[in-house]
């Protein structure tokens, strides 16, 4: 793929919330996760989503235990802490996905 803003291409995808879902619900081997606080989590999210915040001490620990045969779909409020998430992600060898323009980009 040709990047014409340099050379530093990112190690995951950001997609829009309809091929997000799409891909999510076709995918055998996925995995729903909303980085989100546990209070922004308790206020509601999507669907079967486990909440591992991006925030918190434990974020960094929590990576090591991900099952690196899995795909994970990642999800903030706004999209900037799910692509952070996504970016540590890939750096351990998971495939990460970012859910662009954050939870509010779910398809109804």
């Amino acid at each position: 793929m040709f990047n014409i803003f340099g050379s530093g291409s990112k190690k995951y995808q950001d997609l829009d919330g309809k091929t997000f879902k799409s891909q999510f619900e076709n995918s055998s081997n996925a995995e729903l996760l909303d980085v989100r606080t546990a209070g922004e989590y308790n206020s509601g999210s999507i669907q079967g989503a486990k909440n591992l915040d991006f925030l918190s001490g434990q974020f960094q620990a929590a990576l090591n235990s991900l099952d690196k045969d899995k795909e994970y779909y990642v999800f903030c409020r706004s999209g900037n802490r799910s692509g952070s998430a996504c970016n540590l992600l890939a750096d351990k060898g998971i495939k990460a996905y970012n859910l662009a323009g954050g939870v509010g980009a779910w398809p109804k």
